[in-house]
This record gives C-alpha cells, sequence and structure tokens, in this order.
C-alpha cells in the first residue's frame, strides 16, 4: 500500500489542477470562509468540533502576514457571529516568523487576544524543526499574558519529552500531540512507525500525569486504541481531553470515536492556497493521498 500511495504522490504535480482540486476537496473545506462555516456546521450537527484555518505558510513578505492575520481576526469574528463550536488554528510562519520574529509574535498576540474577547481559543501549529524553538519561544511568551492558546508538539521529534516536560514545568499544560508530518534527519527524530508510536504514548502519558489537557490528534488505529487504554487506566473524565483528526480523513473513524463517547475535533482548512497546501501534505504523508484517492471510489460523507 506505502507503494501504490507514494505512486500516487508522483504523479499528482502532472495532474491538471481541477483534478487535484477533486482530491483536495475531501479535506479541505472549500476556499472561501463561507465553505469553512458550512462545513464546521455540518460537523457540529454531527456532534464534532473543530479547528479552522486559513491556509497559507511562508509567507514572504510583511504584507501578507498582515493580511493572513486579519484573514484569522475576520474568521474568529465569524465563529462568533455564527455561533460555530470551533477554535483556530494558525502557522507562525504565515505570520512572519520567517521575516521577524518579533513581528510575528506581535500578529499573533493580535489574533489571540481577539479569541479571548470573544472567550475563543488559539492552537499555534507547529511546522518543521527550523521553527520549533522560535514557535515555543513565542507560545511561551504569549501564555504570560493569555491562557487562551496552546500549542503542538510531534512525537516523532527525540526532543518533544523533554519539552512537554519543560513546558508542563512552567505551568503550560494544553497540547495537541501528533505523529509529525515534515521530512526530518533521523538525528532528530524517529523513522520508525513503531518508534514514533511508542514515543507518542509515552509522552502522552507524561502529559496525562501531568494534568495536562491533550488533544490527541491522529488517524492510526493502534494509537487510537492505546489511547482508549490510557485513558481508561487513568479514569480521565471526557472534558480532560479530546481526540482530533484531519478533515476528509478517515470518516468513518472519526464516527466511530463520537459514538465511543469521546470528545471529537476536526481540522478544517480553507482558503485560496490549497493546491500547494495539497501538494506538501500529499508529498510529506502519502498515507493521506491513499486516504483521499480511496475515498473517490467509496460512498464515505467526508464533510
Amino acid at each position: 500500500m506505502q507503494i501504490l500511495n507514494r505512486l500516487i504522490v508522483s504523479t499528482i504535480p502532472l495532474v491538471p489542477r481541477p483534478i487535484v482540486k477533486h482530491f483536495a476537496s475531501r479535506y479541505i473545506a472549500g476556499e472561501e470562509l463561507n465553505d469553512a462555516v458550512n462545513t464546521v456546521r455540518f460537523l457540529n450537527s454531527q456532534n464534532m468540533m473543530a479547528t479552522m484555518d486559513v491556509l497559507g505558510e511562508s509567507i514572504t513578505k510583511e504584507a501578507e502576514a498582515i493580511a493572513a492575520k486579519q484573514a484569522a481576526i475576520t474568521t474568529l469574528n465569524t465563529i462568533f457571529i455564527e455561533r460555530l463550536d470551533s477554535n483556530l488554528s494558525v502557522k507562525l510562519t504565515q505570520l512572519g516568523l520567517k521575516l521577524d520574529k518579533e513581528f510575528c509574535y506581535q500578529n499573533v498576540s493580535e489574533i489571540v487576544k481577539v479569541a479571548a474577547d470573544f472567550k475563543n481559543f488559539v492552537r499555534i501549529d507547529m511546522e518543521d524543526s527550523s521553527c520549533t524553538d522560535d514557535t515555543i519561544e513565542i507560545y511561551m511568551k504569549l501564555r504570560k499574558d493569555y491562557s487562551n492558546v496552546g500549542i503542538v508538539l510531534q512525537a516523532y521529534l527525540k526532543r518533544t519529552e523533554s519539552d512537554a516536560r519543560m513546558l508542563m514545568n512552567n505551568g503550560l499544560k494544553n497540547f495537541r500531540l501528533c505523529k509529525g508530518i515534515y521530512i526530518e534527519s533521523p538525528a532528530i527524530a524517529f523513522k520508525k512507525k513503531s518508534e514514533i508510536n511508542q514515543n507518542f504514548m509515552k509522552v502522552l502519558k507524561i502529559m496525562f500525569e501531568n494534568k495536562a489537557y491533550v488533544g490527541i490528534a491522529t488517524h492510526d488505529e493502534e494509537l487510537i486504541k492505546n489511547s482508549y487504554n490510557l485513558i481508561s487506566e487513568m479514569k480521565l473524565e471526557k472534558n480532560e481531553y479530546e481526540f482530533q483528526m484531519l478533515l476528509g480523513v478517515r470518516p468513518e473513524l472519526r464516527s466511530q470515536i463520537v459514538r465511543d463517547g469521546h470528545h471529537l475535533r476536526v481540522y478544517v482548512p480553507y482558503g485560496h492556497h490549497w493546491y500547494n497546501y495539497s501538494i506538501r501534505r500529499f508529498k510529506e504523508n502519502p498515507e493521506i493521498a491513499g486516504y483521499v484517492f480511496k475515498s473517490i471510489f467509496t460512498r464515505n460523507t467526508f464533510k
């Protein structure tokens, strides 16, 4: 199956954009904010929460970062007006991290302040390893003034246990824990699935032992089963964690998680930068390409 998935990925750059868009539409809400609103409203009707993400990252001009900041603020305003059960996810490279760290901090700080005014929450996505230290630094600085912001840690990075412990020792205990999708060196990242899964569960247990709130972000049935067992073993309440999944990936599994009585949040990306996002997603995680390709030939409802 991995060989087939990689074959699919290798041919995507040769495929006309309308066809790529057909693939991408399975896990991207659409190009406009209203598309995302409709998607989130449907998810809410299925007893699922959401986190909305305005697509775009690694901008090269300050004007682009300012426009991204305003789009995020508009999204928060719309979530409030439409009474959606959704928070917001942001990427710091979209807000100017690679241009100027202080400029980026000011942008994300404005977003978090607006979210606080709306009694909402902002999740700072983790990007490739070149951003890890700066992302953690900005997150810690934000938490000095705001409680409504959390961070993502990636289980495939060998430093993640240390990062989690450091953050929790500083009283910062709101995480999304995922495997990680960026291509990293074996010197800093686990490569084998077994190693990644083992570290995922190790870090998750440490987080729970320290009374952290964790978004368990995975489509891996083994990790979900092991998380169920850990939750039961530690006698956690339903409001002490949630599961998280990408829009369009394993919809039957996300529905099962809800039926099993757990909170679940779906990551809902939208925007005009869907093409670059799609190509990157397919290349970095061919398994997603396989899921999406399979969906074309099934009757699963993705939105």
